[in-house]
This record gives C-alpha cells, sequence and structure tokens, in this order.
C-alpha cells in the first residue's frame, strides 16, 4: 500500500492497524477521537512506515494532532 498521498496513508491505517475510519473526513480527527486509536498502534504505523522506506521520528509523530499531520510529516521525510 503507498503512502504517497493523504488517502493511501489514510487507508495504510484502516487497512494495516485495524482502525475503523471514514476516509477522507477523518483526516483531521483528534487521533484520541478515532475508535481504536491507541499509543500501540502509533508505535506498529512507524513500524509499517519504516517497512515501506518513509522512517518518522517517534517523537514527532508524537506532536501530531491528527492523521493530516501526521502525514504531513511522512511527506516532508
Amino acid at each position: 500500500m503507498r503512502v504517497d498521498s493523504l488517502h493511501g496513508f489514510m487507508a495504510l491505517v484502516r487497512d494495516e492497524l485495524g482502525v475503523a475510519l471514514s476516509i477522507p473526513q477523518d483526516a483531521h480527527a483528534e487521533l484520541a477521537d478515532l475508535p481504536g486509536w491507541d499509543s500501540l498502534n502509533l508505535l506498529r504505523l512507524v513500524v509499517l512506515l519504516e517497512e515501506r522506506g518513509h522512517p518518522v521520528a517517534v517523537h514527532q509523530l508524537l506532536l501530531a494532532r491528527d492523521l493530516n499531520d501526521m502525514f504531513t510529516l511522512v511527506k516532508g521525510r
């Protein structure tokens, strides 16, 4: 699954992490409000991104408020 677009990034989160998302509506939803989102999913996402050639530091992702913020960090690498 490609993460070169917000849609692709959100599909990765939905499909690989099992987080129930409406794409693209939930792009700006607070992470804490996403059903099933937790710190373990954040770490799993870091691994998935690294496996796909998009390494992002955990401390940067911790500052993200929503999936759009996370995608912006991934895109900027």
